[in-house]
């Protein structure tokens, strides 16, 4: 059996062979002892590494701690293009999927993995089965993103949590007009991953496969459909046009300025960390939906543990990672240890049971981030997000700086040409 495979979606194309996997891969001995090597940046994974080490005495697994994202991705590239130095297992943030398919980095481990996806959301099983049959990596954490608010602030307004858009932009509205020091929420030019979480939410999916060859959707209507809302309200001034994550940015939650965040479930600890004098004071909800009688989410952030191609005990490689992302041994050391959101369905019923810290007086904080996860729209990243987001960042800088609403729908036109016109220059079949 062979693999097929040319950088875009493995299970959705049929273009050149390449690699040899599956049946044609070496017998492997399932007594046989192995080293694993795991490279991941999560905190204290060695930690949750070790319940599997102690009960697994034929397949021990080190973990090789990494920088996180861009830097862990360009490492493995390295060492696939040299021949060697890759780990056998590799936590791969889900938007840098399709660029490790494309490079033929990480391996198809549906035949070793079996059914599993009921275990897991279909936003997280879509993003590493790329829409398709084949298997490149297991879920570990998701990113659905959720609404932290100031429930003071709220309430000395008169204003409810926002179920939809439309009251969302009427909160912000009293909120700014009773204390034009306080901003519900920021349009954030340097986080195009937020931005992308509520397209999801709103329908879209900035890439696809049509026959063999890539889509590229960044300014569909449903995307537009978000640009426009945001444009209109910075236009209008009642939201602010900075981006988050800066110095003021984190003073403002801490001094009451900036009273919403559209987060993710991992806000917690940002917010401890930046606003740790306002414990007690947020709540948080759901996002607020398009249409309120049709909920969906959006997701932001998240990673799968996948099998890279050089490692030379697949099988073995393969029931490690089921274990780490199903197991509940390996769930409530996750949660509690390495202080990710598992992806796993039973991870609220199994290590989740209560709240974060900062959040300890809203005990269904994670029965809220599992409705969420639940309503997540399937979204599918192509092989260049990096050049999209890069584009993003520069495009919508410019019109966020502007303030001017027609700029936000310009900047997706901007975004859409750079990202397809990459495309089309590293090789790739892009239709339309």
């Amino acid at each position: 059996m062979k693999r097929t495979f040319a950088g875009v979606l493995a299970a959705a194309l049929i273009l050149t062979t390449a690699a040899c996997s599956g049946d044609d891969s070496p017998q492997e001995d399932p007594d046989e002892k192995v080293a694993l090597t795991y490279w991941s940046w999560a905190p204290n994974m060695d930690k949750v590494v070790e319940g599997w080490n102690a009960s697994h005495p034929n397949i021990q697994v080190t973990v090789n701690k990494q920088d996180g994202g861009d830097p862990a991705v360009a490492k493995l590239l390295t060492a696939i293009k040299a021949g060697s130095g890759a780990p056998d297992v590799m936590q791969a943030e889900y938007q840098k999927i399709p660029t490790l398919v494309a490079a033929d980095a990480v391996a198809d481990i549906a035949k070793e993995a079996g059914d599993l996806k009921s275990k897991f959301p279909e936003s997280a099983w879509n993003a590493v089965t790329l829409g398709g049959e084949a298997l490149y990596g297991v879920p570990q954490d998701s990113g659905p993103m959720m609404f932290f608010y100031r429930s003071d602030v709220f309430d000395k307004a008169g204003v409810q949590a926002p179920k939809t858009w439309d009251e969302y932009a009427e909160a912000a509205r009293k909120i700014h007009k009773a204390n034009p020091k306080q901003y519900l929420g920021t349009f954030s030019s340097n986080d195009p991953g937020w931005f992308a979480g509520l397209s999801q939410q709103a329908g879209a999916s900035w890439w696809g496969v049509q026959g063999e060859s890539w889509t590229v959707a960044v300014n569909d209507a449903n995307t537009k459909k978000v640009a426009d809302y945001w444009g209109g309200l910075v236009q209008e001034g009642v939201i602010d046009n900075k981006p988050m994550y800066t110095p003021e940015w984190n003073a403002a939650l801490n001094d009451g300025t900036q009273v919403g965040w559209l987060g993710a479930v991992w806000g917690p600890g940002v917010l401890e960390g930046n606003a740790a004098s306002t414990k007690g004071k947020w709540k948080t909800a759901l996002l607020p939906n398009w249409d309120a009688a049709a909920p969906a989410n959006g997701n932001w952030g998240g990673s799968a543990t996948s099998v890279t191609s050089q490692s030379k005990h697949k099988a073995q490689a393969t029931e490690f990672v089921k274990w780490l992302n199903t197991d509940p041994a390996a769930i409530k050391a996750l949660a509690g240890t390495a202080n990710v959101y598992p992806a796993a369905n039973d991870a609220t019923s199994i290590a989740l049971t209560a709240p974060p810290a900062f959040f300890s007086n809203q005990t269904d904080f994670y029965a809220i981030a599992a409705e969420a996860g639940k309503i997540t729209k399937p979204f599918t990243y192509g092989p260049n997000v990096n050049v999209a987001y890069s584009a993003y960042n520069d495009a919508f800088g410019k019109a966020a700086e502007a303030k001017q609403a027609a700029g936000f729908g310009a900047a997706l036109d901007t975004i859409q040409q750079a990202t397809v016109g990459d495309l089309k220059n590293a090789g790739f079949s892009v239709a339309g």
